[in-house]
């Protein structure tokens, strides 16, 4: 009685008390968005500066996607067996590191590079604060907490671009990298002060590094494959069939190493789960979605429509109020009446209708439709991004907490790289055929369009802004129709989306937070060895022995002892009343 008493005193918390434990985690997890999306309205800049491809073009978002799909999974699984206040810090330090040896960078294969640094930062924080939200907060509340998290992320993510458009066009595009450092700083500080975190039950560390290498090598050379294929080399030539060939085998090994190893990076007993595994599959949907919004508004913008970084921020606010509004509206509702189905079919109906309606932009569509169309694209990705990992930690034992919450941002960050990919590819051809086609008897009839035209025949991206007026009105409308083809990729992805929501179990918010029920499982396991050793005793010696320390294991003997002293005083009571 006693125990439970404190255990309720210690978790009951006001939600000022819970803002201010995790104020350093939403930071955290603000400025690994923010400095990734900040960069992202100035990339047709920053490549057209640093003299780069548009399959390179494609490689600088693909790079820190991969580190992140890479590394998520094994962040997780490293928070279910060591210190994770720790691991927040120390991929808090790597992702700022990494960001700001990008601001100086000299060439385009270095940008490539140290954005590797920042992916493994990311992949830390993405699927870290995630968990650590989940030991503090029951998934009943989590939802009203969660959606401000999100609702942050929302506004990292699509205010990031804004933000960049004006730093590119105030101070330039290297300014970008630096924005994020003082929130880190910040974000450091109030991690060590304000977060307290249980450690792990785990006594001793067993890490799959034979798993860890065989993940980075499968998925890096499967994505390696997708992006160069079809440009770099034939789908059909030999190159393409040795990376294809590498991938699958590493892949399937990576897959039955995970049933043998003591602790699993991506442990297969999940998939046994209907929740985690459709969760996982809607996952894929949104992440394909979420990322593909992100890389192609930017030049959508900027190289459809001829605007300026800072214009094609301003331009993506309504995708801003959507995704938003809908994170918090929504997950204050789902707290408030621990309904969260409902919620999550609205919203993955939404995004398969704003992917439609991206897929039919054209470089001269009215600015109103857009508009609407990133409207409901964003109030559909926000209605299910959070949610997702909320019902997946619903209906998990907290011992794997880590590996299902990582897991499920794995894939999503996994399908959102090789789709963003494969739609980067898509988009290339597209543009290059309409460009084709567009100048097609074409005579230049001044210096500038002879330049113009050499320019475009390199094959790097464009800065429309420069560009005779002949020559960027076919170049813009090129840009429109290639990124709605690019679009096309995510629809039947989107449609997957909505049945495996439809299908998920619809199970109730639980009302204790993982570190609660891990206290609670860890009292019935010391009862259940107390009225263990105590049968035994019985049936040995006949008489009653304490055993142990543990003050719930001990009440319940003694409660025994009193019980047995109790009966064995009886019949004698009774034959002195006779």
């Amino acid at each position: 009685m006693n125990a439970t008493k404190s255990t309720t005193s210690e978790t009951a918390s006001s939600p000022r008390e819970i803002f201010t434990a995790i104020s350093g985690l939403v930071v955290g997890m603000f400025v690994a968005v923010l400095s990734g999306t900040v960069v992202s309205t100035s990339l047709p800049v920053i490549i057209a500066d640093l003299g780069g491809t548009q399959s390179q073009y494609t490689w600088v978002i693909t790079a820190s996607l991969l580190a992140t799909a890479v590394s998520t999974p094994i962040w997780g699984k490293l928070a279910d067996l060591v210190d994770r206040k720790i691991l927040v810090q120390l991929s808090l330090i790597l992702f700022t590191v990494g960001t700001v040896i990008a601001g100086f960078s000299t060439d385009t294969n270095m940008l490539i590079a140290v954005r590797v640094v920042q992916g493994i930062g990311v992949g830390g924080l993405m699927s870290l604060v995630m968990i650590a939200v989940a030991l503090i907060i029951s998934p009943r509340e989590r939802g009203k907490y969660m959606g401000v998290v999100g609702g942050i992320m929302a506004f990292a993510t699509i205010g990031g671009p804004l933000l960049g458009g004006f730093i590119t066009d105030v101070w330039g595009w290297r300014a970008n990298f630096f924005v994020g450092v003082p929130f880190a700083i910040i974000a450091l500080i109030l991690l060590q002060f304000t977060l307290h975190l249980p450690k792990p039950q785990t006594a001793k560390v067993s890490i799959d590094y034979f798993g860890i290498v065989l993940l980075a090598v499968g998925v890096s050379t499967l994505l390696i494959w997708v992006s160069m294929g079809g440009s770099q080399f034939d789908w059909d030539s030999s190159t393409s069939i040795i990376l294809a060939a590498i991938a699958a085998v590493t892949i399937a090994a990576f897959i039955t190493v995970e049933f043998f190893v003591k602790e699993p990076i991506v442990p297969m007993s999940l998939f046994r789960n209907r929740t985690f595994t459709l969760s996982v599959v809607a996952s894929i949907a949104i992440g394909v979605s979420m990322f593909a919004t992100s890389v192609f508004l930017a030049q959508y913008f900027q190289l459809a429509r001829g605007a300026t970084p800072t214009e094609s921020g301003l331009m993506t606010i309504p995708m801003i109020v959507g995704q938003m509004g809908a994170s918090i509206i929504i997950g204050q509702l789902v707290s408030r009446f621990g309904k969260w189905k409902g919620w999550m079919l609205t919203g993955s109906i939404l995004a398969l209708i704003g992917v439609s309606l991206m897929a039919t932009l054209r470089y001269d569509t009215p600015f109103v439709l857009v508009a609407v169309y990133m409207f409901v694209l964003g109030a559909g990705l926000g209605m299910v991004m959070q949610n997702l990992t909320l019902i997946v930690q619903n209906d998990t034992p907290p011992q794997q907490l880590g590996a299902a919450s990582s897991n499920v941002n794995f894939f999503r960050t996994i399908a959102g790289t090789i789709g963003v990919t494969i739609m980067g590819s898509v988009m290339a051809s597209s543009v290059a055929t309409h460009v084709s086609d567009g100048l097609k008897g074409f005579t230049p009839t001044s210096a500038d369009e002879v330049e113009a035209l050499g320019h475009l025949a390199s094959g790097n991206v464009p800065n429309v802004g420069e560009l005779p007026h002949a020559i960027r009105t076919v170049v813009e409308s090129a840009y429109g129709l290639g990124i709605a083809d690019a679009f096309i990729i995510a629809i039947p992805l989107a449609v997957l989306g909505v049945f495996a929501i439809a299908f998920i179990r619809n199970k109730p918010l639980s009302t204790k937070n993982a570190a609660e029920q891990l206290r609670e499982q860890a009292e019935e396991s010391v009862i259940d060895v107390g009225e263990a050793e105590v049968g035994a005793s019985m049936n040995t010696t006949g008489a009653i022995r304490v055993v142990g320390a543990d003050q719930t294991s001990t009440n319940r003997v003694a409660v025994l002892e009193r019980e047995d002293a109790e009966s064995s005083a009886a019949p004698e009571d009774e034959g002195r009343g006779r």
